[in-house]
């Protein structure tokens, strides 16, 4: 069958032209100064890896919503990523195995999924984050909060916000203070999730119903959480978050969703959500969780960073750099001496070619670059 558009970019991927590009490079350098200035290691996995290889490296991980294709070479069943985190965990595990712990590394690429998320149809992800692998401890918990923070607001974001969560809480509370049969515990989950009292009623979980309330400002709610403790069986996790909250004190807006599950399918006792102002949907997320292994694996903590809607914001206001016009039989030594200096250049290839045409600011001349 024929392509009346032949240009047309599949559902959920586009491209991203000259300003976008430039914005995302600033970001993106933005973010991973940040990393690197706090002591994080960079690494490149291939955007390819063997399906059981990647499924199977940590627990909650929706292999079904990546691309897989079978490999001509080996036969073998492929996926092309759709997060770089169970990636690092195996790199962690095994090329990294022996490394001084606690191991902080970070990275940065493209993510692939079959299908968007909710609101936002994007199929094609800018992804970068940070794991530091060893350590759940609260004092990893809150430089990695801290961190996140800091390499979105260096990369333009602003109103920056943090929600958190604690993933396990259900099975917390199912275990001990509030059982529930077994077959009910993902009913209860997914009625926590929608914040619908009546179904976490008809659920079984009528007596969960309060958290459903320990939410918002972070104090107010943290409160209320202690509140419904009765038992102390979560005393704790809020010991925890109390002092992580302490650390960030200042640095953005706090705000506490306890039961908040959605995305955090890998995480253990503690998760965050960040958004900013003017930002579509989330901007990054994180929290604790476990790296498959010999001996019951390893803790990490970490986030990722979905940086496109800030990309998306920031695009419009992107400036216009400086290019100087180089004309037909222009002084070469000339010209590379003002790129070594952080001029742009742009050589005139035809005679035709002018700097109006070609969006120069300056023209190459005998004394330098001077003004249109």
């Amino acid at each position: 069958m024929s392509n009346s558009q032949p240009d047309l970019l599949p559902e959920g991927l586009e491209d991203r032209l000259p300003q976008e590009a430039a914005a995302a490079t600033r970001v993106m350098r933005a973010i991973h100064d940040v990393m690197h200035g706090h002591g994080y290691d960079r690494v490149l996995p291939p955007m390819i890896e063997f399906d059981e290889t990647l499924g199977a490296r940590m627990a909650g991980i929706r292999s079904r919503r990546m691309f897989r294709f079978v490999d001509p070479q080996s036969l073998r069943m492929m996926i092309l990523r759709g997060d770089h985190t169970p990636q690092i965990g195996r790199i962690a595990a095994s090329r990294l195995a022996a490394a001084a712990r606690p191991l902080r590394l970070c990275y940065s690429g493209q993510v692939l999924l079959i299908r968007g998320d909710g609101l936002d149809p994007s199929r094609e992800k800018l992804q970068c984050g940070a794991e530091v692998i060893g350590s759940d401890s609260m004092a990893a918990a809150s430089e990695i909060v801290a961190m996140a923070i800091e390499a979105v607001q260096a990369a333009g974001a602003t109103g920056v916000s943090v929600d958190f969560t604690l993933p396990d809480l259900v099975d917390v509370l199912a275990a001990q203070a509030l059982p529930l049969a077994p077959d009910a515990i993902e009913g209860v989950r997914r009625e926590l999730d929608t914040k619908d009292a009546g179904g976490l009623v008809d659920a079984g979980g009528a007596a969960y119903v309060p958290l459903l309330y320990a939410t918002g400002e972070f104090d107010s709610a943290i409160e209320r959480l202690a509140q419904f403790d009765t038992g102390g069986v979560l005393a704790g996790r809020i010991a925890a978050l109390r002092e992580i909250a302490a650390r960030l004190s200042g640095r953005a807006r706090l705000t506490l969703d306890p039961s908040e599950r959605h995305g955090f399918e890998y995480q253990s006792w503690f998760g965050f959500t960040l958004y900013a102002e003017g930002v579509r949907g989330i901007l990054g997320r994180g929290g604790t969780y476990r790296i498959a292994g010999p001996n019951g694996g390893e803790v990490a903590t970490g986030f990722s960073l979905y940086p496109d809607g800030l990309i998306d914001v920031l695009a419009d206001a992107e400036p216009e750099e400086d290019r100087v016009f180089l004309p037909l039989g222009h002084d070469a030594d000339a010209a590379a001496r003002l790129r070594a200096i952080g001029w742009r250049t742009v050589a005139a290839l035809a005679e035709a070619d002018s700097a109006a045409a070609l969006g120069c600011s300056h023209v190459l001349t005998a004394v330098g670059a001077e003004p249109v």
